[in-house]
């Protein structure tokens, strides 16, 4: 079965400085795979590779059995199929929650607002902040704000959704509500692929953990393999500091 992403060979440099080295990764359908490791190691360079906000030099990263083209309307198409959510909200704060959630679908999934309109606020409500639907972003919690964004995403009936440490700009006392909607999706068969410091997620929602470091995959395998089995020094090394906190 053709995984629903298949990254080979992946490098990327920033100038002289290798971030990402001969990265191999296969992510199949329904499958959440939780990324970790310490600061540097390549995580969100990653995460943002596969969407093409940054652009590789070199390897290939295919969605679905397609090259990730490097510009065009083409990439356009198969960026919407690719939902990502960040560490920064990035909601328009000029426009109301619905409206954030229907631009997407409307402007480029081409949906009729009355369509857009009916999905967002089932969306909304899924995340539990449909009742915030009429309000302007800066009158939302920034935990509330994390999960309008996880609805934008969702919006646009993505076949994979990234998720880039969603939680490391959120209140410590908002972060288990985000978890809480991340979890639920990885439930109900959501494709994911998360960058995430919350180790007590990766053991719970996670079907596969990948540790990165030095810009490489050092080691990957189930929840309790990684966790209760760990085999490498460097991932033993970065469990104990990060299970100790």
């Amino acid at each position: 079965m053709t995984a629903l992403v298949s990254i080979r060979g992946l490098r990327k440099s920033f100038g002289p400085i290798e971030v990402l080295r001969d990265i191999d990764l296969d992510v199949q359908r329904g499958e959440v795979v939780v990324v970790v490791g310490p600061s540097g190691s390549g995580k969100s360079t990653l995460c943002r590779c596969v969407n093409r906000l940054e652009p590789i030099n070199a390897g290939t990263i295919a969605i679905d059995g397609e090259p990730l083209p490097a510009e065009g309307r083409r990439l356009a198409q198969l960026r919407a199929d690719v939902g990502m959510v960040f560490q920064s909200f990035n909601l328009f704060g000029h426009r109301t929650i619905l409206d954030n959630v229907t631009l997407g679908p409307i402007k480029v999934r081409g949906k009729s607002p009355r369509a857009a309109e009916t999905e967002a606020r089932r969306l909304l409500d899924r995340v539990g902040v449909g009742d915030q639907a009429d309000k302007l972003p800066a009158e939302l919690s920034g935990g509330q704000q994390q999960r309008v964004a996880i609805a934008r995403a969702l919006a646009m009936g993505p076949k994979l959704v990234l998720f880039d440490e969603p939680t490391s700009a959120l209140d410590p006392e908002m972060v288990h509500e985000v978890l809480d909607v991340m979890t639920a999706l990885a439930a109900d068969g959501t494709t994911m692929v998360v960058v995430t410091h919350e180790m007590g997620f990766a053991r719970k929602a996670a079907d596969r953990v990948v540790f990165m470091s030095d810009g490489r995959i050092a080691e990957q395998g189930t929840p309790a393999e990684f966790f209760d089995h760990t085999e490498t020094v460097r991932a033993r090394d970065f469990l104990s500091k990060v299970l100790a906190h």
